[in-house]
């Protein structure tokens, strides 16, 4: 006797076909599961054998062999349960064989048979769709895989309910697609903040433009408070960018009841976080932070506090927008397009610039502070913004600045010229942080005060080759904020105020 069924096994993104192959056959009886199983996987059978148990079925006492296809793929996690659970029944002619393989089929049993939620339907659903097939998935997940398009979906509570929706005495409903309650930032806006009008700027153009941002200044500045906010001010997901941001949370599993992320995510981990946790990888390769942020925002608070190993591994993915973990028998690619937001002091007792509160090691010790993060990372920040303390004054102050909402506004308007500059382009970028090559070179030309103030600076301050290339995007933001089509020498002044600061 013999079935076969479809599942999907992960790597990154990337989906594979798995064909679970069944076989009851005479012979030494036995239970056999062959395809380079992890223990997850391994452990399917005793899951499987106690959920036929609570429905009052038992596996026949005969050689039960199952392999997973194609061989050399590890497969890795417990959504193998339900294919194989539903093979076997295939296999006993318990449910008929040749409809299931019009489905893909992933899902965890517990031992009751009941089907727990997994991770990574929402890609599984997508890779069904593009073989024409439906999905079999848990029902907690159902909500998830409805975003996959016009699919057919079973999403059952559990192995009997499936069990009873092929033999007829069952209907099982479609899923709805489910949403997550948009965040209307009611607490969270820039108005809170008291002085800092300068960092506030520096904040509407790296949210403006898609730019990275470091901040510098004393310990009770408000770096957090800026940080925490520039989610507020940027525009929300596009169908598209969500729809890509929940299959990387899908994966992660890290959706809540399988709804569709709204919001853009922002991340910060601790500066404890290991090289592993910010860029991905793992004994199951998982996505790092980095991953998790996509079109979201990175906050890397204590920024010389976080591993020199970890920090270094952020290069690549910052400049290509993509992390890639190498592994010996395979490479696992995640997306990585965030927009990175650091915060450090200026040393370690953070009062450099205060002599009555700065240490005694002052100014060696800001110097062997700053030189734990290395040139070629702060080179690929395009904003370096001092943050001073806020003074009595400022504090006692009631506030006037603007809302969140005033400044969204702007940077929405500033990102739809640039989406339609580069639309009428022809490329796939969408901000001018990403722009780059003859692209960059077409679109931020100074004009001839610009341009001779660009090559003093570059001269003066030693600029890198990217250093200068990323002086001229944030050139190319700060003209689309005042809807200038040409890069003006106003424009090379300010952002050639935001290249890199040293306290000592």
């Amino acid at each position: 006797m013999f079935s076969r069924l479809n599942t999907v096994s992960f790597q990154g993104v990337d989906v594979i076909t798995i064909d679970v192959q069944i076989q009851i056959s005479s012979g030494m009886p036995g239970f056999f599961l062959v395809g380079l199983p992890d223990k997850a996987v391994g452990e399917s059978k005793e899951r499987v054998r106690s959920a036929f148990h609570g429905m009052g079925l038992s596996l026949p006492y005969r050689r039960i062999t199952i392999n997973l296809a194609p061989a050399d793929v590890q497969k890795e996690g417990s959504h193998y349960d339900l294919p194989i659970a539903l093979g076997l029944l295939a296999t006993m002619k318990v449910i008929p064989s040749d409809i299931l393989m019009e489905y893909v089929v992933l899902g965890e049993l517990s031992l009751d048979g009941r089907l727990a939620p997994i991770s990574g339907v929402l890609p599984a659903a997508i890779h069904a769709a593009s073989l024409k097939k439906g999905i079999i998935c848990p029902k907690m997940c159902g909500g998830e895989a409805a975003w996959a398009g016009d699919i057919n979906i079973l999403a059952a509570d559990s192995l009997l309910s499936l069990i009873n929706h092929f033999k007829g005495t069952q209907v099982l409903s479609p899923p709805e697609p489910l949403m997550e309650e948009e965040n209307v930032q009611k607490i969270i806006d820039l108005r809170d903040i008291k002085g800092q009008e300068t960092a506030k700027r520096a904040l509407e153009v790296a949210a403006s433009g898609g730019h990275n941002l470091l901040m510098l200044g004393p310990p009770g500045a408000g770096k957090s408070m800026l940080a925490a906010r520039l989610p507020g001010i940027l525009p929300p997901l596009t169908p598209a960018e969500a729809l890509e941001v929940t299959m990387i949370q899908s994966l992660a599993g890290r959706l809540n009841e399988g709804k569709l992320i709204r919001n853009r995510p922002f991340r910060d981990p601790h500066h404890s976080a290991s090289m592993p946790a910010l860029v991905g990888g793992g004994l199951r390769v998982q996505p790092g932070e980095i991953s998790l942020a996509h079109h979201g925002v990175l906050f890397l608070d204590e920024l010389p506090e976080f591993q020199r190993s970890a920090l270094e591994a952020l290069r690549q993915p910052l400049e290509s927008g993509r992390t890639i973990v190498a592994r010996a028998n395979a490479h696992v690619t995640y997306p990585s397009q965030v927009q990175l937001v650091a915060a450090m002091n200026p040393c370690r007792c953070g009062y450099i610039s205060d002599a009555s509160r700065a240490c005694s090691r002052a100014p060696k010790c800001a110097l062997d502070y700053q030189s734990k993060i290395s040139g070629p990372l702060f080179d690929r920040i395009d904003l370096h913004i001092e943050v001073p303390e806020v003074s009595a004054e400022d504090l006692t102050r009631e506030s006037t600045g603007e809302q969140s909402s005033l400044v969204a506004a702007r940077v929405k308007k500033a990102r739809q010229i640039q989406e339609t500059r580069y639309k009428a382009l022809g490329v796939s970028i969408r901000q001018n942080a990403h722009a780059d090559g003859e692209l960059l070179d077409e679109i931020a030309i100074p004009d001839e005060e610009g341009l001779a103030l660009l090559k003093k600076a570059a001269e003066n301050f030693k600029l890198s080759a990217r250093g200068y290339r990323r002086v001229l995007r944030v050139a190319r933001t700060l003209a689309d904020m005042n809807e200038s089509p040409a890069v003006l020498a106003a424009h090379i002044a300010e952002a050639l105020s935001y290249r890199r600061l040293y306290f000592a």
